[in-house]
């Protein structure tokens, strides 16, 4: 299964990853940021033309500090690549396509263990290796393709920590109803037992941390995922038949949520160390020059970073400027307004066209998207009619990186921002073809006529993705070959 997810995903993320050599979309941010940090310690200001970085010239760096509005660790991560194969189109890009691979092989692992079957964790894996907007930002020095990375391998421990303390409390159990001379389905006194120490959960923390350090939406998916935990808990002690399970579950989640406090901000706060040791990085000194301003109780250099982060904030809050391919997240689900990375005519290759054209959008698989916004109807049915917690625990990280985006449907915000649900959906939707071809009714048996209909839809998601992978790679294409793939009005 690894073996044949993990080639697909390589050679969609992979394969010409250099093309265009020219910075795509917000690279011209992030890139030159990632490079500042390798090269001088922190971010500076850049002068001249953005493409004068993509030809190499590197001149243009100054050493005045640059006003950055996300922390550090997704662009030292793209530093590393540069680092590894020069700053070069390939260099800034590796890390955010090597991280897009693991992204896949995690997912199609998660989704072998809670659905028990090794076919469905390939067709998971195959699925978000063909995802557009996970190739798309696998193959762009931008920061969500890392936020994705650290949230998918938080549920992944996660669900580690699950399997191993449900192996604990099933043992507990079946050790009192042996002590007590209970029949089998007959409750436990008590909570449960106590599990000890949940390295699992604490190693999920510090991936958690990771991913606010990457970007502060981070926050939705640790707050989502923890009481998730919390919410297995519950389920299991009280499947296991203990009497107090909820108690159980409460005053062991009361640790989780202190080591929560303190795990998450110690690696945020760790992730600026740089901007600790550089001394002309931007607003370093604020409380220096502002004496008697801010939290004097603090430390100079803390009250400074606090100051930056009010100065972030307000950044974030007023983020409200025109641009062409915002979105409203009412959208995201159905992929009505992507996000045109890149759109060049392009006159030193034939394509066997009068007109040829490099474009890069960031569009979801249309057909996993829009029958994934159906599968999120009848999950939360199962959730709320059937207390499905299976259900629940495939759809939580869609919700939490889709719904807390809605109120701010108003602001400058981008579909782009989905490929942190792209791993939930293939989730939610291979769950959905599991139960169809093998409905609960019939004990793990195939029902062929939803054998059937599941085969033509992982065929008919091959084809389109086919289809669709010029656009999401930069392939040169003839104009028309664009123009095909433009299939509602809101994708031009």
């Amino acid at each position: 299964m690894a073996s044949i997810v993990g080639v697909v995903a390589a050679v969609m993320r992979f394969g010409n990853l250099g093309y265009p050599q020219a910075l795509v979309f917000d690279e011209v941010f992030y890139a030159r940021g990632a490079y500042s940090l390798i090269t001088i310690g922190y971010e500076g200001e850049w002068g001249g033309e953005n493409q004068d970085f993509a030809n190499g010239d590197f001149s243009q760096l100054t050493s005045e500090g640059d006003y950055v509005v996300h922390p550090n660790i997704g662009k030292l991560m793209i530093g590393f690549g540069m680092k590894l194969f020069g700053p070069s189109a390939y260099g800034w890009r590796f890390m955010a396509a090597l991280v897009g691979v693991a992204t896949v092989l995690m997912i199609a692992f998660i989704a072998r263990h809670l659905l028990r079957s090794t076919l469905w964790g390939l067709v998971a894996g195959l699925f978000l290796a063909v995802d557009g907007e996970h190739v798309v930002l696998s193959r762009t020095a931008l920061l969500d393709i890392f936020l994705t990375f650290f949230v998918v391998m938080a549920f992944g421990l996660l669900i580690v920590d699950r399997h191993v303390t449900w192996r604990k409390i099933q043992a507990a159990a079946a050790r009192q109803r042996v002590e007590l001379n209970l029949g089998v389905g007959s409750l436990i006194p008590g909570a449960g037992p106590n599990t000890g120490i949940r390295w699992w959960r604490w190693a999920a923390l510090v991936a958690f941390g990771l991913a606010v350090s990457v970007k502060w939406n981070g926050l939705y998916f640790a707050a989502a995922f923890l009481i998730l935990s919390v919410a297995w808990d519950w389920y299991d002690r009280h499947k296991a038949g203990y009497e107090n399970w909820f108690m159980g579950g409460f005053v062991r989640a009361i640790p989780a949520f202190f080591a929560t406090l303190i795990v998450i901000p110690l690696v945020y706060l760790a992730s600026w160390i740089p901007w600790f040791q550089a001394d002309k990085s931007w607003g370093r000194h604020w409380a220096e020059d502002h004496p008697g301003e801010g939290f004097t109780w603090l430390p100079d250099s803390l009250n400074s970073l606090v100051h930056y982060h009010q100065q972030m904030w307000d950044f974030h809050r007023g983020l409200d400027s025109p641009h062409n391919y915002e979105s409203s997240p009412w959208g995201w689900p159905l992929q009505l307004r992507p996000t045109a990375f890149y759109f060049e005519d392009v006159t030193d290759v034939d394509c066997g066209a009068e007109r040829c054209v490099s474009a890069i959008h960031a569009i979801g698989h249309p057909l996993l998207w829009w029958v994934g916004a159906a599968v999120l109807l009848y999950a939360l049915w199962r959730i709320f009619r059937h207390r499905d917690m299976l259900a629940l625990t495939v759809t939580a990280g869609y919700l939490a990186a889709w719904v807390p985006w809605l109120p701010f449907a108003e602001r400058t915000i981008f579909t782009f921002y989905t490929v942190t649900m792209a791993p939930f959906l293939v989730l939610m939707v291979v769950w959905a073809m599991k139960r169809l071809a093998q409905p609960a009714r019939l004990h793990g048996a195939w029902w062929p006529p939803g054998a059937i209909i599941c085969v033509v839809f992982v065929a008919a998601v091959l084809v389109v993705a086919g289809f669709f992978a010029p656009i999401w790679t930069g392939e040169p294409i003839p104009f028309r070959y664009w123009q095909l793939h433009m299939w509602l009005p809101s994708w031009v």
